[in-house]
């Protein structure tokens, strides 16, 4: 009898290495094959696939990537789509309106003089500007401005620009999934303590910042999502922004973009800090009974 019950012992003792083996070897395949940066969309009734691509918004030229495969699911699409539409002469005088604080407060009065100080003397050393030019500025649109700042070279390239440029010479038409106007109202979801804790730590700690960034580029390089989410997730700075930045936004993208997906094969560039994670796209549209690929 005690035999048979060490037999029992030792067979679940077996079972559970072998369904935790089996768990490891499916997060390892799981963590390969998110290594990407371009996704396929098909199944759930669709007639044609649709593509999403994750995008850094400014980046150096030499860590641009675009390989023939972007290049040609590019191509099969019928439409293109970017968080904003682009091609909307409208939408830059709307987001610079966006920027600007209607509340009669100047921007200096969200600091202390200590702070305000701190800020001038490193948006004239960083950036060679003066700090009487956001005087107008919401805190939040400023830490958005600064947080661009970290790119280490001259003449920046833009996904969006270069993709839109293409899409256009093909004769594709360009969408955008929010305007601008819902863009900044995501980001005055966000405490205005918030935005100047961020923005003294992110100045008083500024060489931390160029690395940080240097790690998200390296990440992107690799088109390593599951590495790039976790970065984004260990941020400081995004403890009380996640929800209006991120989440808010991919649950509401999903449901347009399934919208679209039902009449055209549409090529979806959004930032990559949104592809990835529970509540990034790809989960969202595999919630949705759709088929997300990597390619």
């Amino acid at each position: 009898m005690q035999t048979i019950v060490n037999n029992l012992r030792n067979l679940k003792r077996i079972i559970a290495f072998i369904a935790g083996l089996v768990a490891i070897i499916a997060s390892i395949t799981t963590q390969a094959q998110d290594k990407s940066l371009l996704w396929r969309v098909s199944g759930n009734n669709l007639t044609k696939p649709s593509f999403l691509f994750g995008t850094i918004h400014l980046i150096c030229p030499d860590d641009y990537i675009w390989t023939d495969k972007m290049k040609a699911s590019l191509e099969q699409s019928e439409k293109v789509c970017f968080e904003m539409d682009l091609s909307d002469p409208g939408i830059m005088m709307r987001a610079m309106a966006g920027m600007m604080d209607s509340s009669g407060k100047r921007l200096e009065e969200y600091f202390t003089t200590d702070q305000y100080k701190l800020l001038a003397r490193y948006i004239k050393d960083s950036l060679n500007l003066d700090l009487a030019l956001f005087e107008k500025m919401k805190p939040v649109m400023l830490e958005t401005f600064i947080s661009s700042g970290n790119i280490n070279c001259p003449d920046p390239v833009s996904y969006e620009e270069r993709i839109m440029k293409t899409a256009q010479a093909e004769g594709k038409k360009i969408m955008g999934l929010e305007d601008a106007k819902d863009q900044i109202a995501d980001l005055e979801q966000i405490p205005t303590a918030t935005v100047i804790k961020n923005l003294m730590e992110d100045i008083q700690n500024s060489g931390k910042a160029d690395t940080d960034y240097a790690q998200l580029v390296a990440a992107y390089r690799a088109q390593d999502l599951p590495a790039l989410y976790n970065l984004i997730m260990n941020s400081p700075d995004l403890e009380d922004e996640k929800g209006p930045l991120l989440d808010d936004r991919n649950k509401k993208w999903v449901v347009q973009m399934a919208n679209e997906m039902e009449r055209n094969s549409i090529f979806f560039a959004v930032g990559a800090g949104h592809l990835y994670g529970p509540v990034g796209v790809i989960a969202l549209l595999r919630k949705k009974g759709y088929t997300v690929k990597p390619l």
